[in-house]
């Protein structure tokens, strides 16, 4: 199973940008559906984007990031990047990287392998 670390979370003012890290060991993430998701004290786990591990690197967001966020991944370094633009206070919350073995998209469902989680926080 793979072992995932976030970094990058912070303090941020709305409006500001952050890029957030997952760092993948102990397997190669080239075969593995790579997520993010995210949970704010109170309230369920919300999917926030995805990326295949095909050459095709389809993605799929949550409603909520289409057009702010972007998520990435670098298979020769193993990791993957979740770019934040135009963060609003509702983008607090804790951002959790996700991975899982599937061949097509089957929806936000069925992750297998979960990080601790990196903080982000947005003031206004």
């Amino acid at each position: 199973q793979v072992q995932l670390v976030e970094s990058g979370g912070g303090l941020v003012q709305a409006g500001g940008s952050l890029t957030l890290s997952c760092a993948a060991s102990g397997r190669s993430i080239n075969t593995y559906w790579m997520g993010w998701f995210r949970q704010a004290p109170g309230t369920e786990r919300e999917f926030v984007a995805a990326i295949s591990w095909a050459s095709d690197g389809r993605t799929f967001y949550g409603d909520f990031a289409k057009g702010r966020f972007a998520i990435s991944r670098d298979n020769a370094k193993n990791t993957v990047l979740l770019q934040m633009n135009s963060l609003k206070t509702e983008d607090t919350a804790r951002y959790y990287c996700a991975a899982k073995v599937a061949f097509g998209w089957t929806g936000p469902h069925g992750f297998q392998s979960w990080g601790q989680g990196t903080q982000v926080t947005v003031s206004s």
